[in-house]
């Protein structure tokens, strides 16, 4: 799993928000924003440079490629991982930052490879949307977990019990030292696919993109009887199609926030 970090410069805030949707089309899982510079992630495998040289000729930025084995990974999330506050009320940080227990919410993430910083808009905007649902004492699905930050927000928001799901090894790994980082002692962490959930469900969380959700939504339908999903990891224009599936799924829209393209969308049951 040895990955390709593009650091692509000078990035006005303007450029850098299209080049991070452009490139997460590309199949970019990670990215980090510095004064000037973008920097973005992508395993070797899926990285095709004329692609990246193509998206960066359109907007007159330069870029520079360097690959990266994956046990030097968490030190380059070391040098440039930033903390992240959200909506004011979730700060997100990693070990080697200064502690911030004023806010109501603090969240450790030791990143590595997974998804799930919330420097990406969609993890932003389902922890923004989460902070405005009661989730004490509900029963919590995190379908996709990445890192685990979405299952260790609704611990830390008072769910009773919370699975938190992801068909990665990295991600299983990371996710589980992120769990005990946090004490979040309410979080079970199993490795599998949308078969190794439970039932009963009052919240499902899945951050994926639209074709997995597409594709599970009659799932995550199956292990909800009754409450709210919440969803991202897809596009405006992607919308209609989710609602469509969502609705015929017995699911009923509630509402959507978006954010420079991305959508996040919660719906009821």
């Amino acid at each position: 799993m040895d990955y390709f970090e593009i650091r692509i410069h000078p990035v006005s805030e303007e450029k850098r928000e299209i080049l991070t949707s452009l490139l997460a089309e590309e199949q970019f899982e990670s990215f980090v924003e510095t004064k000037d510079e973008l920097l973005a992630y992508i395993q070797i495998n899926n990285y095709f440079r004329e692609k990246v040289k193509q998206i960066c000729g359109q907007f007159e930025v330069k870029f520079t490629e360097k690959r990266i084995p994956d046990q030097n990974w968490n030190a380059e999330w070391e040098k440039n991982f930033e903390p992240v506050l959200i909506a004011g009320k979730c700060y997100i940080r990693a070990p080697f930052h200064t502690p911030r227990p004023d806010y109501p919410f603090e969240i450790i993430i030791e990143p590595k490879m997974s998804f799930g910083t919330a420097h990406h808009e969609t993890t932003a905007m389902m922890i923004e949307v989460m902070m405005q649902m009661d989730i004490r004492g509900k029963k919590v699905l995190d379908m996709g977990c990445g890192t685990g930050i979405l299952a260790i927000l609704a611990c830390k928001m008072g769910a009773s019990e919370v699975d938190a799901i992801d068909n990665n090894s990295w991600a299983f790994t990371n996710a589980m030292e992120n769990m005990g980082k946090n004490s979040a002692s309410a979080v079970t962490v199993t490795m599998g696919d949308i078969d190794a959930a439970g039932s009963g469900y009052n919240i499902l969380l899945a951050n994926i993109n639209r074709n997995v959700l597409l594709c599970h939504i009659p799932e995550y339908s199956k292990h909800i009887q009754k409450g709210e999903l919440l969803m991202s990891g897809f596009y405006e224009q992607d919308l209609t199609m989710i609602r469509q599936a969502a609705e015929s799924n017995t699911f009923v829209f509630d509402r959507s926030i978006t954010k420079n393209r991305w959508v996040a969308a919660r719906f009821i049951k």
